[in-house]
């Protein structure tokens, strides 16, 4: 027998997922030059990582023969005062998308649903097919919006998770604090929302959802250090919710899922209030230059909330592949069913304004 024979129904058929482009892959295909390409394709900081986590790190390297604290304990406790929560209210995570996973194994298996928007993070579809559950996606409304009706409308009695993020990749767009109690007040009991906040950061006010887990309603708030933090290589994140629940995904992951390298940068990172404030100032001054520009331009855009915009370009694919002719990588949404659209990673000033004057010309075919 082969190995696909061997394999598990549905494997061979798994979505694989396609991270924005390396700036070394494009240097080596192109024969560009490394240092003059830049990349707004992944959403990644483009003022660097946090000082005091970058510290951390390099000091936890001297210990890099032990293996971590696998409770993480330092980490949680800097997160429950945080948060004003209880340590055992928090699961570490190999980044946040682990955190997906260890939600599929506790919930999903073939005959469970779970919902999600079209052209949501396609992680959370990636995650139910793996455990031969159905994905369940519902349109997004006018102004590409996420529909919160729809997702409740979706729902059947197979359902078990609802994945919504807000801000919401690709598209940008963040829920109200309203919007989003309605949705958690009529969710039925068999049924837990996944709230992805791992843009949430950007946000002046965002909406809090520590109360509804307080009350007892089925939420988990995932997070992330990879955004605006800036620690994407490390590969760490969080979930927050109800002790309960927080228990049992404990049962499914894996020993040491998180390198004492990471965890000591994360920690550390949580003290960076200063390098924090001064990114959102960054972001919001980008947003407004990157749009400002998209109008310039005569492009219709999908005003972001996070720290990247949704502009439609005509042939995305087009589009994108001449930029990176020119050393500038996006990221074509196409496989989010969005094929005149191109996410455009918020970044410096100077890559801001070499990204608009690059895509004017694409467009100018000059």
């Amino acid at each position: 027998m082969t190995f696909a024979e061997l394999a598990n129904p549905g494997i061979l058929t798994q979505p694989i997922y396609e991270p924005g482009k390396p700036i070394e892959t494009l240097a080596r295909e192109l024969g560009l030059d490394p240092a003059g390409i830049i990349k707004l394709a992944s959403n990644e900081n483009p003022h660097g990582p946090s000082p005091r986590g970058l510290a951390a790190a390099q000091r936890a390297l001297q210990e890099a023969h032990l293996y971590p604290d696998g409770g993480y304990f330092a980490l949680r406790q800097k997160l429950a005062g945080k948060f004003g929560l209880g340590m055992d209210q928090f699961v570490i995570g190999d980044g946040s998308n682990e955190l997906l996973e260890l939600l599929g194994h506790v919930f999903l298996s073939p005959g469970k649903e779970c919902v999600m928007h079209q052209s949501a993070f396609i992680c959370y579809k990636l995650v139910a097919l793996m455990f031969g559950a159905k994905p369940v996606e519902v349109p997004l409304a006018t102004g590409l919006r996420q529909d919160l009706p729809a997702l409740l409308a979706a729902i059947t009695p197979a359902t078990r998770l609802v994945f919504l993020a807000s801000p919401a990749n690709p598209v940008g767009v963040a829920n109200t604090a309203g919007e989003l109690a309605a949705l958690i007040g009529a969710l039925p009991p068999h049924v837990l929302l996944v709230m992805d906040e791992a843009y949430v950061e950007y946000l002046e006010n965002p909406p809090d959802l520590r109360p509804f887990i307080a009350e007892g309603c089925k939420v988990i708030c995932l997070r992330t250090f990879s955004k605006i933090y800036g620690l994407a290589s490390l590969r760490i994140g969080y979930g927050y919710a109800a002790k309960e629940l927080i228990a049992i995904l404990q049962r499914v992951r894996q020993p040491f899922n998180v390198n004492a390298i990471a965890a000591a940068a994360a920690t550390a990172a949580l003290d960076d209030g200063e390098f924090v404030a001064r990114c959102r100032r960054e972001n919001f001054a980008g947003l407004a230059q990157l749009q400002l520009g998209f109008k310039a331009l005569g492009l219709e855009f999908v005003p972001g909330q996070g720290n990247f915009v949704l502009v439609k370009v005509g042939d995305g694919m087009t589009v994108f592949d001449a930029l990176q002719r020119l050393g500038v990588i996006t990221r074509p949404v196409k496989g989010y069913g969005l094929p005149e659209w191109l996410r455009v990673t918020v970044g410096t000033k100077m890559q801001n304004e070499r990204l608009l004057k690059s895509l004017g010309g694409v467009l100018a075919g000059k």
